[in-house]
């Protein structure tokens, strides 16, 4: 729909208000419902937001180490921007007209940590060097019957999943709770994210959803929305769902691979496939995997951005530790798919359930993009077999605060990102952890409690 469209539909209909949000850098959508006066007025001028959304973690715990804002700067109002192409209504809601806002407004980007911007910065470099970027996120999460009541009055113990034991792809798990799930797919597709798969991966409650692909900056939002919208249907039938990428040591983790490929301005050629070339993959292809070999240890917190992320990024969970890649090989950090013309792509397999979708996705496009323009040489060799022992080219961070602090000083991730993105995200990550090594856990109680 046209913009003057839009807002000819909002005016000819009497719509009394509209919901609009933007994704903080954990993620999480902040926004409003505000009034059809209030939200014609702005377009142009933009909306005033307190910018703490920028200077709090994900549980509006003010952060002490960040310069862009805080107590030092009084915590003023920062203009945010309504993108009119990302109307949609949302049907469990009333259809309310819902859109996506951000910071890029009519004097650029006016908060550097604002992750909607970086990733349309991204991906207009991309377009200036002549291609079309093709991106989708994939999504595993558990669902436990329960409300957030429920779970403070349990302490986050003793949940009760959806549907008990290990039992992928069921389909009688599926007509089990055939309400919710049927809600989850019509529902996201009519709220313009088109589900492409929806079904039981291995675990106790565990959906996986996959999103169809579309161009880079609204494959991000539509990933951005996904895990808001799921938590939303999951309420209405008394269910909580969850995004950590690990909640029981246990149990698989969740995923939430990205899925890419490069075509022409026209989307009419996949420039990442040559049927003549081994593997069948193009020379820019392997310099867009190569750039992301190379990039992933200087921006592996935008893929893995929590102290649980790296509790999935263990050997043997299906998730990858080394910096590899394969054909076909869900053992490795990169996975390349070439079954058919259309269908080649690269699969980037780091990233959880709990990433930012634009953090994450920008990363990618951005190392991808870093390999094509120094023409870097694909001199990593396929592996074949397991990924976890093929430590030749190196291995993950362990944990949060190596991989931030190592992204700190990397100039890679600044040439890519900036200094000031640097400097904020990282130091975001270094105050998570801090906020870990001070807390105890239950694991201490256990071992320790009694016996020391």
């Amino acid at each position: 729909m046209e913009h003057e469209n839009i807002i000819n539909y909002i005016k000819e209909n009497n719509i009394p208000k509209v919901k609009f949000a933007f994704a903080d850098i954990d993620g999480v959508m902040r926004g409003k419902v505000i009034s059809t006066k209030k939200f014609l007025e702005g377009l142009k001028t933009g909306y005033g937001f307190c910018d703490v959304v920028f200077g709090w973690d994900s549980n509006d715990v003010c952060y002490d180490n960040v310069q862009l804002t805080g107590w030092h700067t009084g915590y003023p109002d920062r203009l945010c921007y309504i993108d009119l192409s990302t109307f949609r209504n949302v049907p469990w809601q009333d259809d309310i007209p819902f859109f996506l806002a951000d910071y890029s407004g009519p004097h650029g980007n006016t908060v550097p940590a604002d992750p909607r911007s970086l990733l349309k910065k991204i991906v207009a470099e991309c377009k200036a060097m002549g291609y079309h970027a093709e991106f989708a996120q994939e999504f595993e999460w558990f669902n436990f019957k329960e409300t957030p009541q429920t779970l403070q009055d349990k302490g986050f113990a003793n949940m009760t999943p959806l549907t008990p034991g290990m039992f992928g792809y069921s389909i009688l798990r599926t007509s089990q709770n055939s309400g919710f799930y049927y809600d989850l797919f019509n529902l996201l597709t009519k709220f313009n994210i088109p589900i492409e798969g929806l079904h039981t991966e291995t675990g106790p409650g565990v959906y996986e959803a996959a999103i169809e692909h579309c161009d880079a900056l609204a494959a991000a939002d539509k990933a951005a929305l996904l895990k808001t919208a799921v938590k939303e249907i999951a309420s209405m039938h008394g269910i909580t769902a969850t995004f950590m990428a690990k909640w029981n040591q246990n149990l698989p983790g969740c995923s939430g691979h990205i899925h890419q490929s490069l075509w022409d301005e026209g989307q009419t050629e996949n420039l990442f496939y040559d049927g003549t070339e081994a593997n069948k993959m193009s020379e820019l292809h392997k310099q867009y995997l190569a750039g992301q070999l190379y990039c992933m240890p200087h921006l592996l917190p935008m893929y893995a951005p929590t102290i649980n992320s790296y509790k999935r990024l263990v050997e043997g969970a299906w998730a990858p530790t080394t910096i590899t890649w394969g054909v076909d090989n869900r053992t490795t950090a990169l996975r390349v798919i070439n079954t058919a013309i259309n269908y080649t792509r690269l699969e980037t397999r780091i990233p959880g359930s709990d990433t930012n979708p634009y953090l994450a996705i920008a990363a990618a496009l951005a190392s991808g993009l870093y390999g094509i323009k120094n023409k870097l040489k694909l001199d990593v060799a396929p592996t074949v077999g397991n990924g976890y022992e093929n430590k030749s080219n190196g291995s993950l961070h362990a944990n949060l605060f190596d991989a931030a602090t190592a992204m700190q000083k990397s100039s890679v991730a600044k040439e890519l990102f900036g200094e000031e993105f640097v400097e904020h995200f990282t130091q975001t990550r270094i105050w998570e952890h801090r906020q870990y090594a001070k807390s105890v856990s239950d694991w201490e109680l256990k071992r320790y409690f009694e016996v020391i």
